[in-house]
């Protein structure tokens, strides 16, 4: 199987789209080893696809504020538990949070609060797949791929604020 990869400036950071013919595999951070987190070892070529054409379309209009949810065929990898963490958090309204251990209650775990949150942190399709809404169990910020300023400008976007963001420095 042959993975295309393009690169994406989103107003909160630079994202690589890694997809097949078929399905999205990942958005990723400019991060040293992301796609080995995300659990992606097939060779990456740069270019295009029609998938990739498609994520910057709906990207482009999340961005925008033109829509609140993505309509992708997405391919995750992953355990079966870690899927059923990164599917759950698609339940997540945009501009909402949830913590982790609302999140661990939700996929049936409760007292599984740590796995739950190490699932979301090998979540391969940020954004698409909205891990930036779970916080900590005080509503902080913690841990995010892109990093927490990335993760704060995300949430203010969806709550409505994006009119007054500023890039989060890198």
């Amino acid at each position: 199987m042959s993975l295309a990869a393009s690169t994406y400036d989103s107003p909160c950071g630079r994202l690589t789209l890694v997809a097949t013919d078929t399905h999205l595999r990942a958005v990723l951070w400019p991060l040293a080893g992301e796609p080995q987190r995300c659990g992606i070892r097939e060779e990456i070529t740069e270019g295009s696809n029609p998938i990739i054409a498609r994520t910057v379309e709906q990207l482009t209009a999340y961005f925008d504020d033109a829509t609140t949810s993505f309509d992708l065929p997405l391919e995750t990898g992953g355990t079966e538990f870690q899927r059923s963490v990164w599917t759950e958090l698609t339940g997540i309204a945009s501009g909402a949070t949830r913590t982790y251990g609302e999140h661990a209650t939700a996929v049936g775990r409760p007292t599984s609060t740590r796995a739950v949150a190490a699932a979301i942190g090998r979540n391969p399709l940020s954004i698409v797949v909205p891990c930036h809404r779970v916080v900590g169990a005080d509503g902080s910020l913690t841990g995010f791929a892109g990093g927490l300023d990335a993760k704060r400008w995300l949430l203010d976007h969806e709550a409505g604020r994006s009119a007054n963001l500023t890039a989060p420095s890198r």
